[in-house]
């Protein structure tokens, strides 16, 4: 069991044994799950969002109001 102690700013470091066995590191998101006095954390792992991200900026011209407007009601 690790311990780790919350700061006056509700911050905490993560113990670098827990860190490694989640294989978390740097910029990584995590989520928390509550359940009364029970606090999970889990690392979130991004799914199929990758690719949208990877051509969003290519998809600028369909995102005008009149595009809006063109494509409603399909």
């Amino acid at each position: 069991m690790e311990i780790a102690r919350i700061t006056a700013k509700g911050q905490m470091t993560i113990p670098k044994k827990v860190r490694d066995s989640a294989h978390l590191v740097t910029g990584d998101l995590v989520t928390f799950v509550v359940e009364g006095d029970l606090v999970q954390f889990r690392k979130v792992v991004p799914g199929g969002d990758e690719y949208l991200r990877s051509v969003q900026t290519t998809l600028g011209e369909w995102n005008s109001p009149e595009d809006e407007e063109a494509w409603r009601d399909l």
